[in-house]
């Protein structure tokens, strides 16, 4: 893997998915938050793999604002574009990231080269699906306080989950606007539900959600 930040590990998760022959064309890269990974239009030519930081997948509205299509945490962006000849929408990072620039053209010739690869490719499609199945499902409740427990439920580890990309953009992710999600978060803590800190959010009290 070549390595233009040479203190940033691969991750394993990656690297258990990809075939070593691409891993080693792979690149790493620093971003800066207002950086694009890719405009609407381009030709595509890497797969992006985010380790840390944040990118949004957004398309200009009618009325001239930016509808966001897609958060990115951890895990792959413009997977959607693999077999199209043009990017339909811009990359943007909107915390400073880490992340992995895959060949597409390596990338497209070891799924039809390696039939191992190919069902691990599904796979992960598969887990991707899931997860938007989960964030449609939120979306869906009524009140930022079902939102709220569903996410940290379905998205946290023991309860807890990351917000190293600030509230404003927790609240963007439930669909809700910043302030009644800080409203939320007010009348949780004083009731003991959950655990407020400055990059991360706690359940105190077991979540209706299995």
């Amino acid at each position: 893997m070549n390595n233009s930040a040479t203190d940033m590990p691969a991750d394993p998760r990656l690297l258990a998915l990809l075939p070593p022959a691409i891993v080693d064309d792979c690149e790493l890269r620093r971003m800066r938050k207002g950086e694009r990974l890719f405009a609407k239009g381009q030709r595509p030519r890497h797969l992006f793999w985010v380790h840390t930081g944040q990118v949004v997948l957004e398309r200009a509205a009618a009325n001239g604002t930016s509808v966001v299509l897609q958060r990115t945490h951890q895990g792959f962006v413009s997977e959607a574009s693999l077999q199209s000849p043009h990017y339909h929408c811009d990359a943007v990072v909107v915390v400073n990231a880490r992340i992995t620039c895959v060949p597409m053209p390596a990338l497209l010739q070891a799924l039809t080269d390696d039939a191992a690869f190919a069902l691990r490719w599904i796979a992960m499609l598969n887990q991707e699906v899931r997860r938007l199945r989960l964030q449609c499902e939120r979306l869906n409740l009524k009140g930022v306080q079902a939102r709220l427990l569903h996410w940290l439920e379905t998205e946290g580890t023991g309860g807890c989950c990351s917000v190293t990309a600030g509230y404003k953009s927790l609240a963007a992710e439930l669909g809700v606007s910043h302030e009644a999600l800080y409203r939320a978060l007010a009348d949780m803590a004083a009731a003991g539900l959950v655990l407020r800190e400055p990059d991360r959010l706690c359940l105190k009290t077991k979540s209706p959600f299995p």
